[in-house]
């Protein structure tokens, strides 16, 4: 049976240059072979030569969301210049751990930009589909778009804290009280919808 694989954290020290040689996911200072990565640590010997120290990262972990995909997110909040939102998926699959993205007013719609009004696009929880357009910065992560017409709001909920229904490609309904709100909502794709 094999050992249990020791997890290793960036900076972490492995060994020392005379016991092994570094491998990916590794990096050798004064002597020593150290993790330039978190993952799973993995030993290889080759005949009679020293072992190969690797560091592997866990596969499901290295999804991240890259430009072109399409993400699946939550509004956290809104201003009059753009919406934070924390990203949950990518395509359809779910990340293990949230990252933050913004979607600036000027491309939450392809036409009319000048006169999109983020409020009247979005709420706080309601659940976007969008683009990733650019990895952002350190201060605003992935920037995203919604100007496509598959993109935008798939679920809101009313103030009465009902699921509405879209009526038009800006408005959704309450079907318990019958109120209209503003959103810019998506024409969401057979691939998307979760059966």
């Amino acid at each position: 049976m094999a050992p249990p694989a020791r997890y290793c954290v960036p900076g972490e020290r492995l060994c020392s240059t005379e016991e092994a040689t570094a491998g990916s996911g590794t990096y050798t200072r004064h002597g020593f072979i150290f993790s330039s990565l978190a993952g799973c640590l993995e030993k290889k010997t080759e005949d009679n030569e020293l072992p190969v120290v690797s560091v592997v990262r866990d596969s499901e972990s290295q999804l991240l969301p890259n430009v072109g995909a399409v993400v699946t997110c939550k509004v956290c909040s809104i201003n009059s210049r753009f919406a934070k939102v924390h990203i949950l998926y990518v395509g359809s699959t779910p990340l293990k751990s949230t990252f933050r993205g913004t979607i600036r007013r000027e491309d939450i719609r392809a036409t009319e930009r000048d006169k999109v009004e983020v409020y009247k696009s979005f709420r706080p929880s309601d659940i976007v589909l969008a683009k990733v357009i650019s990895l952002g910065d350190a201060q605003s992560n992935y920037l995203l778009s919604t100007a496509e017409n598959e993109l935008g709001v798939v679920v809101a909920r009313s103030e009465a804290g009902v699921p509405m229904v879209p009526i038009s490609w800006c408005e959704m309904q309450c079907p318990r009280t019958h109120t209209k709100e503003f959103r810019k909502v998506a024409r969401v794709q057979p691939q998307f919808l979760q059966t």
